[in-house]
């Protein structure tokens, strides 16, 4: 099959010809259909979280489910899925406590790639998924089906970036109605944080970000307010939109450092930060712990939104049929398997919420 493999940090991905393993017990393969473009896959092909390469990357994906393993009853040859990272065994500790998205055991796929060429040489496993290919093979608890007539490049947002802004505010914070929300960053993870605090019914939903054309994005998620995050008075703009209280939830959607300092100026008494961009590994952050401690801040992570994929991605379907979730206005540009070194340029540049690979 061909796959886009990565070789080196910091350079193009090369178009090569890999060899793909058929699925063992519990796990399938898919024809890969559509894969988005997220930072994360840019973040892993930068060397911000180094692994072993090559790898083939690629994670928030669609497509058709191709041939199953042994012991697979979830799917069938045929189905329409949505293929996510999120590999979870459904008894360990922190499934049992419905917290999938931090399963810790480990898989066959995790100890071995399933990615090889004809010289035997093997390829990172990237993300859990390598959706950068004609193929994937994944565990049976990485995918959902869909319906047959949702369009792929729409559908495969819903692997990572909806789940992820949209999980944070209704699964990891659950903020309540009526709540003032800031959101940090309006890519592909914030606008969909807009849309579900939106969806949640905040009173104020407060963009912000350096970019004026995704602040204008962000209107027409659901934002009730933008703030350019260089003005110097942003934090009183946020006290001004919520009669002098601040925000009872700041949601910092990109993986920056200074983003994370600056998120309590926006904070109020008995505010939560929520993290749900990841800095690359090292990064860390200065903040003031006696003013958390005297009024009461929290800060909580969210990874992939808390998701409970068999519950969430149904869900935000059910939405998007009913048009109250955005998920076709989030795509940007399509772009062939052969142009994307491209796809990522664009992305890299801020010209686009979200590029979809289409095969």
């Amino acid at each position: 099959m061909k796959a886009a493999v990565l070789r080196e940090y910091n350079t193009p991905l090369i178009i090569e010809d890999v060899d793909l393993a058929e699925p063992a017990t519990g796990e399938i393969k898919v024809k890969t259909a559509a894969c988005a473009i997220c930072h994360s896959d840019i973040h892993f092909c930068e060397g911000a979280w180094p692994e072993p390469l090559p790898a083939v990357y690629g994670h928030e994906a669609a497509g058709i489910v191709e041939a199953v393993g042994p012991g697979v009853k979830n799917v069938s040859i045929g189905d329409h899925v949505v293929v996510t990272l999120i590999r979870s065994c459904g008894s360990c500790h922190y499934c049992s406590r419905g917290a999938p998205v931090v399963c810790d055991t480990t898989f066959p796929l995790d100890q071995k790639t399933p990615l090889t060429n004809a010289n035997g040489d093997t390829f990172t496993h990237g993300l859990r998924t390598g959706a950068f290919a004609e193929y994937m093979v994944v565990d049976q608890s990485q995918v959902v089906t869909i319906p047959k007539n949702m369009p792929f490049d729409s559908a495969s947002l819903l692997a990572c970036g909806v789940i992820t802004g949209f999980g944070a505010v209704t699964n990891t914070a659950r903020i309540e109605a009526g709540s003032n929300v800031v959101v940090i960053g309006t890519g592909g993870v914030g606008l969909n944080a807009v849309q579900g605090a939106r969806l949640a019914g905040a009173n104020r939903v407060i963009a912000m970000d350096i970019s004026d054309s995704k602040l204008e994005a962000a209107k027409a998620f659901g934002a009730t307010d933008t703030i350019n995050a260089t003005d110097t008075d942003a934090s009183k703009q946020v006290r001004a939109l919520t009669d002098g209280r601040k925000a009872d939830y700041v949601f910092v959607s990109v993986g920056s450092k200074s983003a994370i300092e600056q998120s309590f100026r926006f904070l109020g008494r008995a505010g939560t930060v929520v993290l749900v961009g990841i800095p690359a590994t090292g990064v860390t952050a200065e903040i003031d712990p006696g003013t958390i401690g005297f009024i009461e801040q929290k800060i909580i992570g969210s990874k992939m939104g808390s998701s409970r994929i068999q519950v969430d991605i149904p869900m935000l379907v059910d939405l998007y049929q009913q048009k109250r979730l955005k998920l076709d206005e989030l795509v940007t540009r399509r772009y062939p398997l052969d142009q994307i070194n491209e796809a990522i340029a664009d992305v890299k540049a801020g010209n686009a919420l979200r590029n979809v690979i289409v095969f």
